[in-house]
């Protein structure tokens, strides 16, 4: 899937008039049937499965949130299928909405810019549930898992869930990472795909629980790992393109600490720099031809990986500064390049200068929880987008080395450190 972009100067996208606010729209039972139509071919080629969990408590018509792990774009799928023929709206990012702003409204898409703070998100999911009655499917994680476990969850979930006061619902997918990985290019495996709808609070529970016992209520149904699923269930993933590009996610080689030299080849990830070869088998295991592999487990390498950010944000020797290409976002309207720059990244938090000296943005480590990042986005290249409600700053990196995947978990681990000082400082 591509995406349309229009090359404009920073000083004229700076001059767009914000976008006109609109409010959710009810979809109707036609657009409903078309969702679940067109989701119809890639549900069946993966021969999906639903269980459904205490949906009985759910009167038909009876408003909800819907909460959902994100995986991949057949998520989306599956609840238009499992939802069917519920009125919902679906809370997306705003550059889903470029060229086809029409049928994204049509299908009740509530536009929002990923990790950042906006009250009209909260205000446009108010009204689509207490005045449209129709329920709201978002996903909190905000972003694709990038080793198939979750995705750091915002501290607001357990407040935002009392304040709409309605039955909360899950829906935990199976099966959809491991089918198409965000890594691996877009390249589908042959993985059946399955999932769980079930009846997670009443409104009672709401009323009764506080936030907190709500934020660990919701976390607890978000812990999840696809290459775990995989191995326990022995499914048989035998593609010969499933270790291809694993080193966005496994940039950082165990056995000689290099950083950046890592290929995802074929069933092989290897370390160009002390030439340490790893292999994805047909389960989901990691084994090295020698017999002494680092990790035997994706997400294992993945959270040491962390904990090497977090070692360097500690001594204060992480630092990302990388030459980028800038595309910049204002509205749902389109996409717009607006030239070149550079990135810094330190204990600080983000500072991106560019366009000419005319850019001068910086990006705090508590502006938020996570990091919008992604890999072959829109198949333009791996990304980092920063910004904030008046515009969002998407950054293409210029270099051969993996860097997207330790700035996600950098952002993550500065805003932790960030939030704990902050928190220390209020008590004294």
């Amino acid at each position: 899937m591509k995406i349309k972009t229009v090359q404009k100067s920073y000083d004229d996208v700076l001059a767009i008039p914000p976008e006109k606010h609109q409010k959710p729209k009810r979809v109707s039972i036609l657009f409903r049937l078309l969702l679940k139509l067109v989701s119809l071919p890639d549900l069946l080629a993966v021969r999906f499965h639903c269980n459904r969990i205490g949906m009985e408590k759910l009167g038909k018509r009876e408003p909800c949130l819907i909460l959902m792990n994100h995986s991949s774009f057949v998520d989306l799928e599956i609840a238009a299928s499992v939802l069917f023929p519920r009125v919902f709206n679906i809370v997306a990012t705003t550059d889903g909405f470029v060229g086809k702003r029409w049928l994204m409204r049509q299908i009740g898409c509530i536009p929002t810019k990923k990790f950042v703070s906006e009250m009209s998100l909260i205000r446009d999911v108010s009204y689509a549930i207490k005045t449209q009655k129709s329920s709201v499917l978002m996903y909190p994680e905000a972003s694709y898992s990038f080793d198939g476990t979750a995705t750091p969850l915002p501290d607001s979930v357990g407040k935002f869930i009392k304040h709409l006061g309605v039955p909360v619902v899950m829906i935990r997918t199976y099966g959809a990472f491991s089918r198409d990985p965000l890594y691996n290019n877009l390249q589908r495996r042959k993985v059946k795909v399955s999932a769980d709808l079930e009846y997670v609070l009443s409104p009672e529970d709401v009323s009764r629980m506080s936030a907190d016992e709500i934020n660990a209520k919701v976390g607890e149904y978000f812990r999840f790992d696809g290459f775990r699923w995989q191995q326990e269930n022995r499914v048989r993933i035998d593609e010969p393109f499933r270790a291809d590009f694993l080193n966005r996610v496994l940039y950082k080689c165990p056995s000689c600490l290099a950083e950046g030299e890592m290929e995802g080849k074929g069933i092989h990830l290897t370390c160009k720099a002390c030439g340490k070869v790893h292999e994805l088998d047909p389960y989901g295991f990691l084994v090295s031809p020698d017999g002494n592999a680092d990790f035997s487990h994706v997400p294992d390498w993945y959270a040491w990986e962390r904990e090497c950010v977090r070692r360097e944000l500690e001594d204060g020797t992480y630092r990302l500064e990388v030459p980028v290409d800038i595309c910049m976002s204002v509205d749902t309207k389109r996409i717009f390049r607006v030239g070149e720059g550079v990135l810094l990244h330190d204990g600080s938090g983000f500072h991106l200068t560019g366009c000419d000296g005319k850019l001068d943005y910086r990006h705090s480590p508590l502006s938020s929880y996570s990091l919008y990042s992604d890999f072959n986005w829109y198949e333009i290249g791996d990304v980092i987008c920063i910004g904030n409600h008046a515009a969002l700053y998407y950054c293409f990196p210029k270099t051969d080395r993996d860097v997207v995947a330790k700035a996600r978990l950098a952002a993550e681990e500065l805003y932790k450190i960030a939030r704990s000082a902050s928190r220390a400082s209020r008590v004294k």
